[in-house]
């Protein structure tokens, strides 16, 4: 049995261009799933789950499935205890032979230097455009006067966040942010 597995890191990223191509190919089960490849990953998880001995787990492309060469011979290692073979819709990958195996964790490697290339281009963007003055990401909701004024009523006791956010017509999350540059200024949330 063809059983496929597409993916897409954001929600608001559409899977078609995979799913028409795992369609032509002939597979019947397919899995799929809107989440970056970072965090948890429940598709994959039932679509491994699913495979069985002569199945075959078909994807569009690899860098869809692993996060890193060690993410990729995990989920290399998972598919053939289940006795089921890999194939790529995008690249000559066939893990029956010992040389299609060692193709596979090539492009593994090649994929993730490639996601650490666009990571450092980005941080370097980011850095570039800080040193000019921008601020990369959009603009806070709460304008400082605001932020400040929240921050003055959430500590007098009798507001809470929830509360402040319906006030200002802003999401709880602007307003802890708001909480945090006065109390907590080094929290991840602020990064």
């Amino acid at each position: 049995m063809l059983i496929g597995y597409a993916r897409v890191s954001t929600k608001d990223q559409e899977t078609d261009l995979q799913l028409d191509a795992l369609a032509r190919a002939g597979v019947t089960q397919i899995f799929e799933e809107k989440a970056s490849s970072v965090g948890a990953r429940p598709q994959l998880r039932r679509c491994l789950a699913a495979l069985r001995p002569g199945d075959v787990f078909v994807i569009y492309k690899l860098d869809r499935v692993a996060r890193s060469l060690p993410d990729l011979l995990s989920i290399l290692a998972d598919i053939k205890a289940a006795g089921a073979l890999v194939k790529s819709l995008t690249e000559p990958l066939d893990t029956t032979t010992a040389m299609g195996s060692f193709v596979i964790q090539i492009l593994g490697a090649v994929a993730e230097l490639e996601r650490g290339i666009i990571r450092e281009r980005s941080i370097a963007g980011q850095r570039a455009a800080r040193d000019r003055g921008n601020l990369p990401g959009r603009p806070r909701s709460l304008s400082p006067k605001d932020e400040a004024e929240a921050v003055r009523l959430y500590l007098t006791g009798r507001y809470t966040i929830a509360g402040l956010a319906k006030r200002y017509d802003v999401s709880d999350s602007a307003v802890k942010r708001a909480l945090y540059r006065v109390g907590k200024p080094g929290h991840s949330s602020l990064r």
